[in-house]
């Protein structure tokens, strides 16, 4: 390349690239006289937008707080009603299965064998045809 072509590719880059590149070569005075000049140009558009974004992480920070609160009370609420629920199914078992263990020992009280049955029947027969 020669000087003029070199000179022309550097003005061809966008300003804010030179103005980065002699940055980075000067000193720190130069590097705030670059902020203090984009600051000029685009100070209250960008206070604008980052003030937008301030707001907008605060709200959603605020939103995910809310969110995790509700979750974690939504989770006790649950976890009380899972309780609530195991314990009045345990009670109900056992009143089942007190009823149920009451029923087969009425049934077997009042179960009455075959056989002594038969032999009741076939004497009160006899009974019957003696007094005839």
């Amino acid at each position: 390349m020669s000087k003029n072509q070199h000179k022309d590719s550097e003005s061809a880059l966008p300003i804010e690239n030179n103005i980065e590149a002699s940055t980075a070569t000067n000193h720190p005075e130069s590097a705030s006289r670059i902020e203090a000049i984009k600051n000029l140009i685009f100070g209250e558009n960008i206070q604008q937008i980052d003030s937008d974004f301030q707001t907008l992480r605060n709200e959603i920070d605020k939103k995910k707080e809310d969110l995790e609160n509700y979750i974690a009370q939504v989770n006790k609420e649950l976890s009380q009603t899972i309780d609530n629920l195991e314990t009045d199914l345990n009670i109900r078992i056992t009143e089942l299965d007190s009823k149920t263990n009451d029923n087969v020992a009425m049934l077997t009280h009042k179960k009455v064998d075959r056989k002594y049955l038969g032999e009741l029947l076939v004497n009160m027969g006899e009974n019957i045809l003696k007094d005839y």
